[in-house]
């Protein structure tokens, strides 16, 4: 199976900066699309900034010119470096990988992966 790992939430003043990262760990062979999205307290889940492997990149409007999606294809790793933070990027932060191609014995078999989450509090 896929597990992925997220690390580098916090909390952090308004216009200040944090780094999400998401580790991808199992018998993996590709990922195709790795994601940020988020849900606030009482909101529906949004998708933040996703990146192909081909590191082909889409934003959500709000989050333009502040926020930055990587990815490190020989570590299986998403990154979202967080800039000119806002209150209203307040959130739980939730990692995904789309169509996870992995090993399970002789099967390839492809999936789809969500992380735990990560709070993001920032204040104002």
């Amino acid at each position: 199976q896929v597990q992925l790992v997220e690390s580098g939430g916090g909390l952090v003043q308004a216009g200040g900066s944090l780094r999400l990262s998401c580790a991808a760990s199992g018998s993996i062979v590709s990922i195709d699309t790795m994601g940020w999205y988020r849900q606030g307290l009482g909101k529906q889940r949004e998708l933040v900034a996703s990146i192909t492997s081909g590191h082909s990149t889409n934003y959500l409007d709000s989050v333009k010119g502040r926020f930055t999606i990587s990815r490190d294809n020989a570590k299986n790793t998403v990154y979202l470096q967080m800039n000119s933070l806002k209150p209203e990027d307040t959130a739980v932060y939730i990692c995904n990988a789309n169509r996870v191609l992995f090993t399970a014995g002789t099967r390839y078999i492809y999936n789809d992966y969500w992380g735990q989450g990560t709070q993001v509090t920032v204040s104002s």
